[in-house]
This record gives structure tokens, sequence and C-alpha cells, in this order.
């Protein structure tokens, strides 16, 4: 007899609050810390209600000083405590990058294993919601060349909350980036019981035979309504992945598709310069080679800062550009 699992329709955003509100009532070593999460609940309420549920003893406002958040976390997660720091956006991170660099990321390996850093960096980020100047980058390249750091990208509701469960239990350090595109354009259902969805896998959201389309974050909505769109008018099919980790990269879903189809198309929304499709083609190159019937093609977008408001959906890959970059890899 099987136990009927409860769930509910959530946003992105609803997941993600669940997810630590669920790590918080089940283990006391965990902490919330940042700007803003407290009293007011986060810029995008993340954390609204936590503080009414647990106290200002385990979701604490913090000074504006991103480097002091990670660097207290630091101190935090090697004397036995689970901290979950956000930031505000991706583009404020910057002034603790020492402090992921330097400490965060090389404590294992310096205590020669004596310490770990379980801790989580939460933090919305890219474009295609009119925000200003930095609010607005995707840089998540900058940090998977960071040795030690698990990158971790959710698409979905679902994949929010199991993915962010597993990064609070993960005894290393993991940046945890929330596309604020996805936090509130769809419902999925989650199950209200805790979850957890392991680190360093991909999701196949649709299969096909023809061509592999690999992509993560807010692109993926995007890019499943370009495939359909695709598909409805031309005799092909494709796979499209959901790589949901950057580091580690699911080296074997990715050659098990490209293997299958010959043909590979990465779509992000980060400048192509340094991107990881780079990390991407690499995989392919080394694992499935000779078996590609067609030079790589990439989307993405362009090699400078995101543009005001006005001009950002220009910026963004577009169906017409991921329907080319089909069209392309088909026609060798």
């Amino acid at each position: 007899m099987t136990t009927a699992v409860s769930v509910k329709k959530l946003t992105m955003v609803q997941a993600v609050t669940d997810a630590m509100r669920t790590m918080l009532e089940e283990d006391e070593s965990v902490l919330v810390l940042g700007e803003d999460v407290g009293i007011n609940g986060g810029v995008f309420r993340a954390t609204d209600g936590l503080i009414e549920q647990f106290g200002e003893d385990r979701v604490i406002d913090t000074p504006l000083a991103e480097s002091g958040i990670v660097g207290t976390s630091i101190g935090l997660a090697v004397n036995g405590f689970r901290p979950i720091a956000e930031m505000q956006f991706l583009g404020f991170i910057y002034p603790a990058f020492n402090q992921l660099m330097t400490h965060a990321t090389r404590m294992r390996q310096r205590s020669m294993g004596r310490y770990t850093v379980p801790m989580v960096i939460r933090a919305p980020y890219g474009a295609g919601v009119k925000a200003p100047e930095i609010h607005s980058d995707s840089v998540e390249a900058l940090f998977t060349h960071i040795p030690g750091l698990k990158v971790v990208v959710p698409s979905n509701a679902y994949d929010a909350k199991g993915l962010l469960i597993a990064s609070i239990e993960d005894p290393d350090p993991v940046l945890f980036l929330e596309p604020m595109r996805s936090y509130r354009s769809a419902r999925t259902e989650v199950p209200e019981e805790k979850y957890s969805i392991e680190l360093g896998k991909a999701s196949y959201v649709k299969k096909g035979e023809d061509v592999t389309v690999l992509t993560w974050g807010a692109m993926v909505p995007d890019t499943v309504k370009a495939v359909e769109k695709f598909e409805e008018k031309y005799e092909a099919t494709c796979d499209v992945i959901d790589l949901r980790t950057l580091y580690p990269l699911d080296k074997d879903v990715i050659a098990e598709s490209v293997k299958k189809t010959g043909r590979a198309v990465i779509i992000h929304e980060a400048p192509s310069a340094g991107g990881v499709n780079g990390d991407v083609i690499s995989v392919i190159n080394d694992t499935a080679f000779f078996y590609l019937k067609a030079p790589i093609q990439k989307v993405t977008g362009f090699d400078t800062p995101v543009p005001v408001y006005s001009l950002e959906r220009e910026y963004l890959p577009s169906s017409d550009k991921i329907i080319h970059a089909i069209n392309t890899t088909l026609s060798y």
C-alpha cells in the first residue's frame, strides 16, 4: 500500500521559502541571514514569515555588507551551523568574492579535511525583469571556475525546493542562483513533504531524436516554447536538457544525448565569451566528438552589460534565434 503524497501548486519563490522552512523546522543548526530577510521578508519576499515562525536568533537581519554576510556564514559553518546567506541580487556579491575564493572554498583543503563549510548563498539573478544596471547580469561562469564551490540553478518550483534542500544538506559551499524572471512566472506541483534532488544531475525536460538542446534557469521555459514551435513546422525532434547544476556538470547526460542526436545547441543569457557554454562544449568534445554530425551551435547574450530595460528583450536569446540555431545544425 502506497501513501499518497500531498502536493500544492507553488511559484518558484514560494518553493524556495518552503525549502528553507522545511530545513529550519528539521535542523536547529540551519540559520538564515542577509539584508532585510527578517522583518521585511526579503526584497522578493523569499523569507516572508520565517522570522515570525523561527525568531530573530535564526532569521537574522544583517548590516548592508556582503563581505560580512559571507564571512560570518563561513565562521558559522565551520563551527557546526548550516547558514543560508541571501544576497539581495547576484550583482551585489562582488564585495564577498574574496571571502568565497580565499576562504569558503579552500577550508576543506586547508584543514586537510578537518573542517568543511556547509553553507548556501542564495542570489536572485538574470535579465528580463526591468531591473537597473548590475541587478540583471548573468555571471554564473565567474563562480563555476572556483574549485570547491557548487553552482546550482533551478528552472521551476519543484526543482527549486528539492535542489535547495540538497544544497543546505551538502557538506560544502553552494551558490544557489534563482532566476528572477522565473520567481512568479509559473506554478508547479510541489510535494509538501521534504525531498531532495541530487546536485550534479541534469534533467530531460523533453525527449527527441535529432538535436540536443542544453540550457538552464529562466531560459528553460523559453527554450521549450521555441522547440515546440520548431517541431510544429519541421520534421525533427529535440532533446531539451535542463542542466540544473552548472558545477559539477552532468557529463553523462550530456554525452548520452549528443551521442544519440549527433547535434547540439547551447542556450544561455550570459555573454558568450568565457560563458558556461565553453565548459559544455568541452564535455561534448571529450565524450561525444566522433558522434557529431554538425558544428555545435550556441545562442547567448551579447558580450556587453545588460542594456537598459527598453532594449533588455533584444539582449536575451529569442525564440527566432533558438529556431535558427536548430535549423543551422540540421543543415549540415
